[in-house]
């Protein structure tokens, strides 16, 4: 059992009630617990851990386990109630932090950006697994994660750019606008791969585009290269961030975030900047911490009010309502659905071009999200049937238009599962199945991890209310055959 022992041994211990609470509810024995650490352990290249149930006992009677112990229980819990549990939150002591292992807390300045960059990317494709950092990499939330955020809007000091040497292997120092608009091309191209296949398929090829930029970006380039540049890895890591979210890599992916948020800013693009933002926030909700989701959004939203276009402020104010649904706020969150709807509406007459990251945000889309927030808000209320019945028809609709859209088919599965769980909130739980159906046929076909755990949380919560309908039996059955849940769920 070594290295999983308690620095204190010999201090008198009180039983551990906050990690035993954690434990009772998580539904683990003991001795899968010590499995899932081991295995995680092993893939941190921890080999000198083997914990076992007497080592889990002591855990739980007030042993503190050293590192990197606590941070692997983090890990666990966290994945497997889907929010952020903090070593904190299981009675662990903390561990100090450098700003570095934080993940958020960078300075702002490009050299570093571009180094940070280089090195979190080259990491990820040399070991290219689930958890790859995780003895280093952990979740920020709360302040820890809110003020290194806030520094977004503050001016960068103009201090003369420092050329860095030049070194007898580097290519050549100018770039064609071909090639940048290559670069740009290559991007988009990226994008569609998301929408259409999932996270799963293309991440790797994200992750190494944008490693390839991070060394055009260590070379002599004009300012007006290097801007653009920064501009292309902005959107590449917020694309790695986003693939990474799709898949389960949380850790993982607010740190591709942070860095895209800090290419934004020294690409001078604020509506990237509030786009990124804007993901982060989803995550956040994603993870149970809606206030945080909605400090994020506010700090998007004042960030790019004189500079986004009309249809990335109708995704931010989207997002607002979310989150006050979340929260439980019912009147701040129909305030954001209609201010949502009403700036929407003017995209349709705004002049100018729009970049292609926000092309995202259609008619379906904007339906779809108000939608869950109509659905969230119910779930939030105790199930109540006036918000899923202000759910139903614009979910309806979302349905409606993603059908006809080929290329995001995945925004298609998982509005399909938020139809039927409105249907499931109007105790209708044949017409959910039937939805639940279809959604399966398109999981099938895309690489995501959010798509295949919602549809289990949806055919998880039909079974626990309406486990005797035949229809609900039928597709816990073909769930179990066509998509049989792995052994480690991302």
């Amino acid at each position: 059992m070594g290295g999983s022992g308690g620095s204190g041994a010999n201090a008198e211990k009180r039983p551990n009630d906050m990690l035993t609470s954690w434990f009772v509810r998580s539904g683990w024995s003991k001795g899968e617990l010590a499995r899932q650490v081991n295995r995680r352990a092993r893939q941190l290249g921890a080999h000198h851990i083997s914990t076992d149930t007497s080592r889990v006992r002591r855990w739980l009677d007030g042993e503190n386990p050293r590192e990197p112990i606590p941070r692997i229980l983090s890990e666990l819990f966290s994945e497997r109630f889907g929010c952020v549990v903090a070593v904190e939150d299981l009675g662990l002591r903390p561990t100090h932090r450098t700003p570095a292992s934080s993940g958020v807390d960078l300075p702002w300045t490009g050299p570093q950006t571009v180094a940070l960059m280089s090195e979190f990317s080259r990491s990820d494709l040399m070991l290219a697994r689930r958890g790859f950092l995780g003895a280093s990499l952990v979740l920020s939330a709360g302040p820890a994660l809110i003020e290194p955020m806030q520094r977004w809007l503050v001016p960068s000091p103009s201090t003369p750019q420092e050329e860095p040497e030049p070194v007898a292997s580097r290519r050549p120092a100018r770039l064609s606008e071909p090639e940048l608009d290559l670069l740009e091309s290559t991007t988009v191209m990226f994008r569609q791969w998301d929408a259409q296949c999932g996270g799963g398929l293309r991440r790797k090829a994200v992750v190494g585009q944008l490693h390839e930029v991070t060394d055009l970006l260590q070379e002599p380039q004009s300012e007006a290269t290097a801007k653009r540049l920064f501009k292309v890895a902005g959107e590449l890591a917020e694309l790695a961030g986003w693939m990474s979210y799709d898949v389960g890599l949380q850790p993982t992916a607010q740190k591709y975030f942070v860095l895209a948020l800090h290419a934004a800013k020294e690409a001078g693009e604020k509506p990237l900047g509030s786009y990124i933002l804007s993901s982060m926030s989803r995550q956040m909700i994603h993870l149970g911490r809606p206030d945080d989701a909605l400090e994020l959004i506010h700090l998007a939203q004042y960030g790019s009010r004189d500079c986004a276009g009309p249809r990335t402020q109708a995704m931010l104010y989207a997002m607002e309502a979310r989150a006050y649904a979340s929260m439980g706020q019912p009147g701040k969150c129909k305030r954001a659905v209609r201010m949502a709807e009403d700036t929407f509406a003017d995209a349709e007459d705004f002049g100018e071009p729009e970049p292609d990251w926000i092309r995202f945000f259609s008619e379906a889309e904007l339906n779809g999200e108000n939608a869950h927030s109509f659905r969230d808000l119910a779930y939030v209320a105790g199930r109540s049937p006036a918000y899923a019945s202000l759910a139903e028809p614009v979910m309806d609709r979302a349905v409606q238009l993603f059908e006809k859209d080929q290329e995001h088919q995945r925004s298609y599965a998982l509005n399909l599962i938020g139809k039927a769980t409105v249907h499931l909130l109007q105790r209708e739980p044949e017409q959910s199945t039937v939805l639940a159906g279809q959604a399966l046929d398109i999981a099938k076909k895309v690489r995501s991890e959010r798509v295949n755990t919602r549809l289990r949380k949806t055919v998880d919560t039909a079974v626990r209310d309406f486990g005797d309908v035949a229809e609900v039996v039928e597709i816990t059955e073909r769930l179990a055959i066509e998509m049989p849940e792995t052994v480690e769920a991302v």
